[in-house]
């Protein structure tokens, strides 16, 4: 039955559909004594450990294979014998994992990789100073059962939602196969194959779910699917970015190159891949080394052949699911695991996939305190491979967030409590690197607001009541500085509407979930009115250039008064815009503040608006400003300005004023 046929040195790896019907294996086992191929090849069973089932293996250790009767959504599995045992091992490269069984003894599925109709083809990456991104969990964000976890298909139904909010890159948790469900997704099993509870199989949910993807499509001018279109588990990612491109929303993947699951009970699992002898005092799982982060182990990073799997799964992610971008988890501890080759591979990898996708957005969590053994300095992870760097494009920066809560924090303990604006000053530009885009600051994400962690800024600004003014007002300056400030700002499932309650990536956890019913039916106006908010401030950062530049000059900072105002220009242009914010509890009437230019300027941004909107009693200046005053704070002109209490406003000067 198994046959050289088709085999190549080119050959993928991974079970791979070749035309003229039947299918190739490719899998490596360096030292294994034979792999088999078993599993239902056009509907006939194919399994025990037979010399027509047995693969062929070649000098570097790969076993290949040609199955004729293999067809789309075939099921298969290598059984592996080593000298440590014998045993079933899921195809590294399954690009699905089958339902005939319980996760982790599940059989691999054969699939296309060509199949899907995309319609992407007009859609063109932004610009990383023009991206704003929102970071979901799929299994928790918008469930259509309550305790079941949300699919890739519902996000789908959120687009128009995503849309009206102004976000343009989606950046979910990790998708892959994990070892444990429910998960946020850090402890991956299968590096090609999407996550189980993420995917629809009813063949009557489907119906539903197509509907609204016809309707999608539809009113950009397609034609629509078939239910066949959308029946295997990649299809269904495929669909959620293809839609998130046809509305203009770029997709980011988070990704995990530092360490993989913990394989306890998984024997099926990439642990021990070629059944070596397990010794006391060496480790030879292949993959891995004996050096262990968060729960699984480091990748052996120092071999070439993991170090490519690695890169061929990022690759596989970007040819043939059309991703955007990347958020790296913890390349801080990558590097530190893996001091002799960890550097190298960074550069590998982003010189790999910026060769593939020019415009790729390349992400690096960075965090050179947290390992003192191998600290860099954060803009060396940012400097091109060429120039001794390892060539990302951005770091998660924590500067701004640290800074942003701390003061909010600090301001809920009373009028009297100390408050660090110069703090918040020193971080709205990442110091040291070249341009702001490089840093991707936020005030909440996964990490921070997890149950048991940190609070959610409605709660951290007031402890006994997050719907309170100050829970309101104060999360409105928390969220207009981080998308008033330099960078790539990150913004975390329902910090747009003020969701207060902490996060748990488990979607029976009820009182966790984000309160869409609350939002939706408007019995929280407060919600309703903390998401206009943050649209509008979205839009402004649209309507307003050098909001999205590197330029940042924070020219007033005063403990005391608990005020901060910065200047936000781009060179040449007259398009300046002048930031004031205050943790005052009492609205600063007559504030004197510089101006770089004399004349009018419009205040094109108010948070006190949103309270109560329209709020009836709003502290603002009248729409604008005449900057007719002496030189004040380095500048040639001041006005005297209103801020209102626990608020922001903006004035924008027009070029020609």
């Amino acid at each position: 039955m198994i046959s050289q046929a088709n085999i190549l040195p080119a050959t993928p790896m991974g079970a791979n559909l070749v035309p003229g019907g039947g299918a190739t294996f490719r899998v490596w086992a360096p030292r294994a004594t034979s792999v088999y191929i078993n599993g239902t090849f056009a509907g006939t069973a194919q399994t025990g450990q037979t010399d027509d089932l047995l693969m062929a293996q070649d000098s570097n250790g790969y076993w290949t294979g040609f199955i004729a009767d293999a067809q789309d959504g075939d099921t298969y599995h290598f059984w592996v014998v080593g000298a440590g045992s014998s045993g079933y091992k899921r195809d590294p490269y399954a690009r699905e994992l089958a339902t005939d069984s319980p996760f982790p003894t599940c059989s691999c599925l054969i699939r296309s990789g060509t199949a899907y109709p995309w319609h992407d083809s007009a859609f063109v990456t932004p610009d990383f100073s023009n991206m704003i991104i929102y970071q979901l969990h799929i299994g928790t964000y918008a469930p259509r059962t309550p305790g079941v976890a949300c699919t890739f298909l519902d996000v789908i139904q959120k687009i128009p939602y995503l849309v009206e909010l102004g976000a343009n890159v989606l950046q979910p948790l990790p998708i892959d196969e994990v070892e444990t469900d429910p998960s946020m997704g850090y402890n991956g099993a299968d590096y090609f194959s999407p996550d189980f509870p993420y995917v629809v199989s009813d063949q009557t949910a489907l119906a539903g779910y197509l509907a609204t993807i016809n309707s999608l499509l539809a009113q950009k001018g397609f034609s629509p699917m078939a239910i066949g279109d959308i029946t295997p588990g990649p299809a269904q990612l495929k669909a959620l970015v293809d839609l998130c491109h046809l509305y203009g929303i770029a997709v980011a993947f988070d990704v995990v190159y530092n360490h993989a699951g913990g394989f306890e009970g998984d024997d099926q699992s990439l642990y021990f891949y070629d059944r070596a002898a397990d010794t006391s005092d060496n480790n030879q799982s292949l993959y891995f080394t004996n050096m262990g982060y968060a729960g699984g182990l480091s990748f052996a990073l120092w071999n070439n052949d993991v170090r490519q799997f690695i890169i061929n799964s990022a690759s596989y992610y970007v040819q043939e699911f059309h991703v955007d971008g990347f958020r790296y988890d913890e390349i801080s501890a990558l590097l530190s695991l893996n001091e002799d080759s960890g550097w190298s591979f960074c550069c590998d990898l982003t010189d790999t996939l910026r060769y593939i996708k020019p415009r790729l957005l390349q992400n690096a969590e960075y965090w050179p305190y947290e390992f003192q053994n191998y600290p860099q300095p954060a803009p060396l992870i940012v400097t091109p491979v060429a120039s001794g760097g390892t060539g990302f494009d951005a770091v998660q920066h924590d500067g701004l967030r640290t800074a942003v809560r701390g003061a909010v924090q600090q301001a809920s303990y009373g009028q009297s409590a100390a408050v660090d604006f110069d703090a918040i000053a020193g971080g709205l530009y990442p110091q040291g690197f070249a341009h702001g885009w490089q840093a991707v600051p936020c005030v909440e994400n996964h990490d921070i607001v997890d149950v048991g962690r940190d609070l959610r800024i409605p709660a951290l600004a007031d402890g006994s009541n997050s719907r309170s003014w100050y829970a309101r007002s104060r999360s409105r300056f928390a969220t207009g500085l981080l998308l008033t400030a330099p960078g790539i700002p990150q913004i975390f499932m329902g910090q747009e509407f003020l969701e207060d309650q902490q996060w748990n990536c488990d979607p029976t956890a009820t009182a966790n979930l984000l309160d869409w019913t609350s939002l939706d039916t408007g019995s929280d106006q407060a919600m309703v009115n903390h998401l206009r908010f943050t649209q509008d401030l979205i839009r402004l950062r649209w309507n307003q250039p050098a909001l999205r530049g590197d330029n940042v000059n924070p020219f007033h900072v005063h403990d005391q008064n608990r005020v901060i105002a910065f200047h936000r220009w781009l060179e040449g242009t007259g398009n300046d815009v002048i930031v004031v914010a205050t943790l005052a509890e009492d609205t600063w009437y007559n504030y004197a503040i510089g101006f770089p230019y004399p004349g009018p300027w419009a205040e094109v941004f108010n948070s006190d608006v949103y309270d109560n909107w329209v709020n009836p009693m709003v502290a603002g200046n009248g729409g604008g400003i005449w900057a007719s005053g002496g030189p004040l704070h380095g500048f040639s002109a001041s006005a005297s300005i209103v801020i209102p209490a626990n608020g922001m406003v903006v004035f924008a000067r027009s070029t020609g004023n």
